[in-house]
């Protein structure tokens, strides 16, 4: 199987807060950790709750509470392992903050 992403990855663990609405129009919250992160990427692990693939999330870096880093990103797909699901998700707009302080 070929590689489909674009750039480097590094593998770190930052804690994360991921907000998006259900199919019903609920607001849903989920906080988890980074398993990798790329120049417009990341992979995410979040322990209960994941977003559908397609979905616009807002994603929250943690790591910093006196500098959060809060950036736009859509779901590109899914891992759903009952012990360990993760979510690909592709950042959206404008990066600048995610390149200088999470990147």
């Amino acid at each position: 199987m070929s590689e489909r992403r674009v750039g480097d990855r590094h593998l770190i663990s930052f804690p994360i807060r991921v907000e998006w609405k259900d199919d019903k129009g609920e607001e849903m919250v989920e906080e988890g950790l980074t398993e990798n992160i790329g120049p417009s990427g990341t992979l995410i692990h979040l322990p209960r709750l994941l977003p559908n693939v397609g979905s616009k999330v807002s994603l929250t870096v943690t790591e910093n509470p006196s500098n959060l880093v809060t950036v736009s990103a859509q779901v590109l797909r899914l891992e759903r392992n009952a012990a360990h699901p993760q979510a690909a998700l592709q950042l959206l707009g404008s990066t600048k903050d995610w390149e200088k302080n999470v990147w």
